[in-house]
């Protein structure tokens, strides 16, 4: 049974993506990306909605740039060779293979898709990942978070929902990038 990870960049006061402007530094350095890459290497399928998955697409083509530097190269391997789930009600077609385009989020398919896996998923964007929760469908949390506090935003963790979570896993970078994994009880 594969598990669901929700990770994500946020800044230091939780917000998953900022109301004004980027969510900081730290992230963007060879050793985070690669750090990131090796983390998720294992995971095959990723679930998106669909503001997350149009900016990952980048990985669908980088490959084909002259000079990309090996870890982005590896990353983008990785993204190309797992499954897309895209939640959309707008979205008409994918524009990556491996991808099918989902309607609606339906928590019981999700519970299918864990049940049946041999390798774990994740969830990517605070609003779909929402519905994960209130599901009681997420098994870890992965977070990097930046040493930017931007003050407002989305949330990373939604609104009226309390988790009591396990500290796993902790790495500070050079960067001042801190990632922190959680595990659910």
């Amino acid at each position: 049974m594969g598990k669901l990870i929700y990770s994500m960049i946020t800044s230091l006061d939780g917000y998953a993506e900022a109301a004004e402007g980027d969510l900081g530094a730290g992230a963007e350095v060879e050793e985070v990306h690669t750090f990131i890459g090796d983390l998720f290497r294992p995971v095959r399928t990723f679930l998106y909605g669909r503001r997350m998955y149009q900016t990952m697409l980048f990985w669908e083509t980088v490959h084909t740039q002259p000079d990309v530097p090996a870890h982005i190269l590896d990353y983008s391997r990785d993204w190309r060779a797992a499954d897309k789930i895209v939640y959309s009600t707008t979205l008409e077609a994918p524009s990556s293979a491996r991808t099918r385009i989902a309607r609606t989020f339906d928590p019981d398919e999700v519970r299918e898709l864990k049940a049946a896996s041999d390798h774990d998923l994740t969830i990517d964007g605070p609003h779909l990942a929402a519905q994960a929760i209130a599901a009681g469908l997420v098994d870890e949390y992965h977070l990097f978070m930046t040493t930017s506090v931007v003050g407002g935003g989305k949330r990373f963790f939604p609104g009226g929902v309390r988790l009591d979570l396990d500290l796993v896993e902790q790495r500070a970078f050079d960067s001042g990038l801190l990632y922190v994994r959680y595990r659910t009880r």
